[in-house]
């Protein structure tokens, strides 16, 4: 059945190498020709996933989005090859995409701990620097016709800064992924720069007020529930990290909650707060793996991520299809419980 046409946009998290796994779900939802893509936000692996789908969508449209992203993330599988972070036997053979027993990851943390990037690596080296530069036209990007806002965290003010279509560049996408533990601050206009996660991860507002759709479907990475209570180093600060990344999530779509309570549709004012619609696509694969898989770039577990990132982007569309621009299919309204 042919379905006329509908504007939404995406909210993509960050979270390294995890992104795969949104690369998989927008791989299945650019195959739907009625699903139009308004505008993108992004912080870290999701900042590169929206600028990379925004210029490929520029040059070939939503083919050439697809093609565009699976040439990025086959370079970042490529570049992973020589990387000294890989899986040690004992996880091979047990199977686990975790490093947690990989001399190399384990070694990197306790250094973490004691030195900084600026001691570390004081030439600021990072591999993806050349890989957005090979795989992104940062000119094209700026006449997209999908909008895209960027997420990174000003380390002065501790507030985070929203970059658009023209202001993106390699120094931008870098900074909205910049882990202040593995790399030091990124410079842009004259004010240092660290992960957008810590301030919006990603950032929901401008897809409210600067764009048409109504419609927004947020591709989750950090679990925002995990069961049990971690025991070990590794499990409380992998917990750690989803909480604190989490937090600025779910304080901003309280926010939109409570605005959506209170606007009035029949008004200019507030209008757009009360006709949005929220979605969301579920992700029960992130639960199963730690924070050291963030880190493993093996093209076979990108792979798989982006496997199960297309089963759960087609699961959505079937269970949630025939809602998109008719009703949210997430209920937000839940987070004000207990306010």
């Amino acid at each position: 059945m042919t379905r006329s046409p509908l504007l939404v946009d995406l909210a993509l998290q960050g979270g390294g190498a995890h992104g795969a796994f949104t690369w998989g779900v927008l791989d299945r939802l650019l195959e739907e020709d009625w699903l139009q893509i308004d505008g993108i936000s992004g912080t870290s692996a999701g900042a590169m996933n929206a600028a990379v789908l925004a210029d490929g969508y520029a040059s070939g449209g939503r083919e050439g989005a697809r093609k565009a992203l699976d040439a990025y993330w086959q370079s970042v599988g490529e570049s992973a090859r020589y990387s000294p972070f890989q899986r040690s036997p004992l996880d091979r053979l047990l199977g686990r995409w975790t490093m947690d027993s990989s001399p190399m990851f384990i070694g990197m943390d306790m250094m973490s701990r004691m030195f900084s990037p600026y001691d570390l690596n004081p030439s600021n080296f990072n591999p993806l620097r050349d890989i957005l530069e090979k795989h992104i036209d940062f000119e094209r990007l700026k006449n997209s016709p999908v909008k895209v806002f960027i997420t990174a965290t000003n380390v002065r003010t501790g507030r985070g800064r929203v970059f658009r279509n023209a202001d993106i560049s390699p120094e931008v996408l870098l900074a909205s992924a910049c882990l202040p533990t593995l790399f030091q601050a990124i410079e842009i206009d004259g004010e240092p720069y660290w992960d957008g996660g810590y301030s919006g991860n990603p950032t929901m507002t401008p897809l409210v007020r600067e764009l048409k759709s109504d419609d927004t479907i947020l591709i989750p990475i950090n679990p925002v529930e995990r069961p049990g209570t971690p025991r070990t180093a590794a499990d409380i600060m992998n917990r750690l990290n989803e909480v604190s990344f989490n937090a600025t999530l779910l304080k901003e779509l309280r926010m939109i909650a409570l605005l959506r309570k209170v606007a009035d549709p029949g008004k200019t004012e507030g209008a757009e707060w009360a006709r949005m619609r929220m979605h969301m696509v579920r992700n029960h694969l992130m639960a199963n793996l730690g924070y050291s898989s963030k880190l493993n770039a093996e093209w076979s577990f990108l792979s798989m991520l982006k496997r199960e990132g297309r089963k759960a982007g087609d699961e959505f569309l079937q269970e949630n299809g025939d809602k998109l621009g008719v009703q949210s299919t997430l209920d937000i309204d839940q987070l004000l419980e207990g306010v």
